[in-house]
């Protein structure tokens, strides 16, 4: 691994790693961070994150981003994820972040993408009560006005929503002969009149939301982007977002590896310890390689982001990358609970909280069949 990675970035990762067990490395600190985990996002670490310049790790430095390439991006999101850093939802931001660098106007991107860079958070609005893996089915309307644009629907399982100091939008803005067609992004600032919010209580505490949207209007400039192609600038940023998924998935499966194996080097049953014991050790030795393999398959996708002769299509190597980050993190933080037996299942020790972390990635992001799908297609099948 370290092969894969410049000693700039190997100095990085230290120090992300150093912020993490400062900042966030006892669970005392985490629940006060957290109101005791009912609000699994921390405001206060992310500014805490842009005070070291990295919240904007991959936004470019003339819009107060620090410039970072693909693999730095995957360092920073690893390795919090690792060190446990309540701000599970930044590669939410840098996600929504991407689509403002790419086609926001430069007003815009220097609003949006400074803001950014001083700790604020960002959501992207897709997902319906009709419209979940089904994106294009979408049925928010905006309407053109003399002003600008009317909005009215209802959105769900809107991430980061009720923290977001913006929401990136996306609406129907006309029927096509294709229901991809007629779609259009826009920028949504936190407090806009006829805009609801109502979070949407899960395992995992506070983190998406239900946003209702009733006669909201908007500025003509609100347009993210141009009008009716939200679809196909969804589509530019689908790779960067499944990397940003993948990457801190394998941060949540090593963080759930070093518990489990703490756990069992020091717990002993039948005069020895229990990683002793050939069925705990054996398991442990497969999800040890599931992990490598996870490892090395994020960062060569990574690199080859950063490759202009390589980019090209990520489609496919992108969803392997989500598909095999988040089957291994959820089955290493499964099998921790089953090898920690009663203490796994205790909310006393962290597994549990990997184990809610894990079942979730698997929906989020494009949920881990509409993967396997996008996979199956790059095969012409």
């Amino acid at each position: 691994m370290t092969g894969m990675l410049t000693d700039e970035q190997l100095e990085f990762r230290s120090a992300v790693r150093e912020f993490c067990r400062r900042e966030s490395g006892t669970r005392e600190q985490r629940e006060k961070l957290t109101d005791d985990g009912r609000e699994g996002h921390s405001l206060e670490i992310n500014r805490r994150i842009a005070e070291l310049g990295w919240a904007a790790i991959n936004v470019p430095e003339e819009y107060g981003g620090a410039g970072g390439n693909h693999v730095d991006l995957c360092v920073l999101l690893q390795e919090l994820a690792r060190g446990m850093a309540p701000v599970p939802w930044h590669g939410t931001t840098l996600i929504t972040g991407g689509i403002y660098t790419k086609f926001a106007s430069e007003e815009l991107k220097k609003s949006v993408l400074g803001r950014l860079a001083d700790g604020a958070a960002l959501a992207i609005s897709m997902s319906e009560p009709g419209a979940g893996s089904d994106v294009a089915a979408l049925t928010c309307r905006a309407e053109r006005t003399a002003e600008g644009w009317m909005i009215n629907g209802q959105k769900t399982w809107c991430t980061n929503a009720h923290l977001a100091d913006s929401i990136l939008l996306v609406a129907r803005t006309e029927r096509g002969d294709k229901k991809h067609q007629g779609l259009t992004m826009f920028h949504v600032p936190a407090g806009t009149p006829g805009l609801s919010i109502k979070s949407i209580d899960t395992m995992n505490g506070t983190e998406v939301n239900d946003l209702y949207f009733t006669d909201c209007a908007l500025p003509a400039d609100a347009v993210v982007g141009e009008v009716g192609q939200g679809w196909a600038q969804l589509m530019a940023g689908l790779a960067t977002e499944r990397l940003i998924l993948a990457a801190q998935m394998l941060g949540t499966a090593e963080r759930a590896f070093d518990d489990c194996l703490n756990f069992i080097t020091e717990r002993t049953q039948f005069g020895q310890p229990v990683g002793s014991f050939q069925a705990v050790k054996h398991r442990l030795a497969d999800l040890a390689t599931e992990i490598e393999c996870s490892r090395l398959l994020v960062y060569s996708v990574a690199q080859q982001a950063d490759d202009p002769a390589r980019a090209g299509d990520l489609s496919r190597a992108s969803s392997m990358a989500k598909l095999k980050a988040t089957e291994v993190a959820k089955a290493m933080s499964l099998e921790g609970m089953q090898m920690m037996g009663g203490y796994g299942y205790s909310t006393e020790f962290d597994m549990v909280q990997h184990v809610r972390t894990s079942l979730g990635a698997t929906i989020y992001g494009g949920t881990n069949e509409i993967q396997r799908e996008i996979i199956g297609r790059s095969f012409g099948l």
